[in-house]
């Protein structure tokens, strides 16, 4: 066995340039392989993140315009969703979980003793915080007592409070002075951004009486169940559509006259990118590995041709097939296996300093933040599977190389040149 290895490291080191980019080409393979796979699960972990953040069975619907003529009403007519749309969704039972809404009122000057701020407001019911869940910091949300009630109660972003309450006051039980309407704030929350707009949340009930907006609001938000599939949702969304085009009368095949988010089927979307991403992924590294792995099989073929003579007078002087086999693929593991272990430490190295230095970036939406990559990492495990392959891939490509040298009759193998 000793006489192997020795053997095998002469005929190594007589060839070094020649081995040494073979051994690049595959220490590069398994290295892009492990950085593509490592760069793959940064977005798709940010993607996770983000949806996990959000309740992934809601539907937010918003007013829109009409596309098409409809019960004697001309095409490009604005619809305008009110409290009867409200009910509407509520006394769908099959499917329907929770029902809320949301209504705003823009540039509202909001003062505490000397300080102020110009905010929007958002009229919300408390189904908004299982939706959009933004994080409660202090106090409490807006509940269905302060609905039923028209309570005029706030929750501020912790931005503003910093705003309002400059020197430490305690903001929770304070009184807002909200347009001339005194507000008593009951709640601070955080979001994911750090710039742009602080909503202050209000009841949806007391924001639609004190601010005159009638029936009006904007978006209705609902939690839906017992939807599985694609098919199913839009199914349903397409009954929705018609019970509120009955409601606005709209034709309840104009998707423009309302516009729905399902964020079921964007989840299915993304999850169909994913898996799309992740087979593009291992195509592009396999054939990288790929390059390397014929280059171990081209190498090989020139050694075998290289020692024909020489392994023609071994097997003249009684030399057994197999001492020629092992010798062929013993070599070529032997290069596989020590350029893809150095392929695959770098390429493990490459991902850690990327964690270490991007590995939670975040861009800015306005008023919050969407991590775009987080943890690029890869699991050891994977990692020492795919340099496994390409070890085994690494025999193969020694094997055809040694089994034409084995067939080789020793009296060619001493005519060759």
């Amino acid at each position: 066995m000793i006489d192997l290895w020795i053997e095998i490291y002469s005929t190594i080191k007589r060839n070094k340039l020649r081995t040494a980019l073979t051994g690049f080409a595959v220490a590069w393979g398994i290295f892009i392989l492990i950085l593509l796979l490592g760069t793959g699960n940064g977005v798709m972990n940010a993607q996770n993140e983000q949806m996990a953040s959000l309740a992934m069975n809601s539907i937010k619907v918003g007013a829109g315009w009409t596309s098409k003529p409809h019960d004697g009403l001309r095409q490009g007519r604005r619809i305008q969703l009110n409290n009867g749309d409200l009910t509407l969704t509520q006394n769908m039972q099959n499917h329907v979980e929770d029902v809320g809404a949301v209504i705003y009122q823009s540039g509202m000057n909001i003062s505490y003793a000397n300080e102020y701020i110009n905010e929007r407001l958002m009229g919300v019911h408390p189904n908004y915080l299982k939706i959009e869940r933004p994080t409660i910091v202090e106090g409490r949300f807006i509940n269905e007592l302060d609905i039923n009630e028209k309570r005029k109660v706030a929750l501020l972003n912790e931005r503003s409070v910093k705003v309002l309450f400059k020197h430490g006051a305690q903001p929770l039980g304070k009184m807002l002075n909200m347009g001339g309407v005194m507000f008593q704030v009951v709640g601070i929350y955080k979001d994911k951004g750090n710039s742009g707009g602080q909503d202050v949340f209000v009841p949806f009930s007391t924001l639609q009486l004190v601010f005159n907006k009638g029936d009006k609001l904007n978006n209705i938000l609902l939690t839906i169940k017992d939807l599985n599939t694609k098919e199913e949702n839009e199914a349903f969304e397409a009954d929705y559509r018609a019970t509120i085009g009955a409601h606005q009368r709209f034709d309840k095949t104009d998707n423009s006259a309302i516009w729905i988010w399902n964020r079921f089927t964007q989840m299915m979307q993304m999850n169909q990118g994913t898996e799309y991403m992740r087979m593009a992924i291992w195509i592009i590294g396999l054939f990288t590995l790929l390059s390397g792995i014929v280059g171990v099989s081209n190498i090989m073929l020139i050694t075998v041709k290289e020692r024909t003579r020489e392994f023609g007078i071994r097997k003249a002087l009684g030399a057994r097939p197999w001492s020629i086999l092992k010798l062929v693929i013993v070599e070529s593991v032997i290069i596989t296996a020590f350029f893809g272990y150095i392929g695959m430490v770098a390429g493990v190295g490459a991902t850690e300093y990327m964690n270490i230095t991007s590995g939670k970036a975040v861009m800015d939406m306005g008023i919050q933040q969407q991590t775009m990559f987080l943890n690029p990492t890869v699991d050891l495990g994977i990692a020492i599977r795919a340099t496994l392959t390409l070890i085994v891939a690494g025999t193969l490509a020694g094997l055809f190389p040694a089994l034409k040298a084995v067939r080789t009759r020793p009296i060619e193998a001493l005519k060759a040149d």
